[in-house]
């Protein structure tokens, strides 16, 4: 379903407008304009009301608020099409937990976006023969380890290169690999692929590993001491990783894990001109292959070709 189908018809003409233009976030607040978001910066919309913002509620919960009330209690609810909107105002909190949500002043509508093989070059280095490495992908906050892990997951769960497909089963926690709708997956993540969506991570690993019998789990922001013990169980039965961790938290996270657990490392950051760099090394951090792309990345390759930059991309 089209985010545009969401929003009151105040809002529709100017949405229209920027969506083929890299729209990334919709920001709507009551008593204040749009803020319409791009990786550029942001453009203002219309005013909207606090009426706005029930008549979009109602539209985004499909007049059932009832239903979607246990989503918000986590700050945030996925719609059909893989949208996801996060929600602040007015909770309230018993025992130090979100019970009720009372008032919603503000919306905050990320755009479903599904940015397709960006991690195919470095799957040749992902994949052996039969499985995968271990794989940790690592970057700082908002540097798209999610797209390439989510990614990387429907390469493997459809086969590639000749190479068999793989029984890749995925705990989304939060929501954002395969942006489930009613337990269905809105993003594209292979025909192999099964979910639990909305589950803690170290619960869904162990669940997983009993009910469906994987051959790699993928899991989206590892870090806390409950999902290393799960992750150091699914290697001593042999089950493949392919995770995701926040660069401040990887060295802790493999000081804990059992020795020789992780065998591959997926760097992901960018320079000032967006241009984003994915590097992939070994378990002894040796650099195995790096390669570039996004804004500025063809022009980048052009030239390196011509013999303006040196082979070390």
């Amino acid at each position: 379903m089209d985010i545009i189908d969401y929003l009151p018809q105040k809002m529709k003409a100017e949405a229209e407008a920027y969506m083929p233009c890299g729209l990334e976030e919709i920001r709507v607040r009551a008593g204040k304009q749009v803020q319409y978001m791009f990786a550029g910066g942001c453009r203002a919309g219309v005013y909207i009301s606090h009426s706005d913002i029930e008549e979009m509620i109602n539209y985004l919960s499909g007049y059932s608020f009832h239903a979607i009330a246990p989503q918000l209690a986590a700050g945030y609810f996925t719609v059909e099409g893989g949208h996801r909107v996060g929600i602040a105002g007015q909770m309230g909190c018993d025992g130090g937990k979100v019970t009720a949500v009372s008032e919603i002043a503000s919306l905050n509508i990320r755009i479903a976006h599904q940015i397709r093989d960006v991690a195919m070059p470095l799957m040749p280095y992902i994949r052996d023969e039969n499985s995968i490495y271990n794989t940790l992908v690592i970057s700082r906050p908002g540097e798209g380890k999610t797209t390439f892990l989510r990614d990387c997951i429907r390469i493997l769960s459809d086969g590639c290169d000749g190479k068999n497909a793989l029984k890749v089963s995925v705990v989304d926690e939060r929501s954002e690999i395969a942006a489930c709708y009613l337990g269905v997956a809105q993003n594209d993540i292979g025909n192999s692929s099964d979910v639990l969506d909305n589950c803690p991570k170290s619960l869904g690993m162990r669940m997983l590993l009993r009910s469906m019998s994987p051959d790699v789990i993928a899991v989206d922001e590892l870090g806390g001491e409950s999902d290393i013990e799960a992750l150091n169980q699914l290697v001593s039965c042999g089950i493949r990783i392919l995770g995701s961790v926040h660069g401040t938290n990887a060295d802790d996270l493999r000081r804990k894990m059992l020795p020789h657990a992780i065998e591959r490392f997926v760097f992901i950051d960018h320079d000032e001109k967006g241009v984003r760099r994915y590097s992939i090394y070994d378990e002894a951090y040796r650099l195995l292959y790096s390669t570039v792309c996004g804004i500025g990345a063809d022009k980048r390759l052009q030239q390196k070709k011509k013999g303006r930059y040196s082979d070390a991309v």
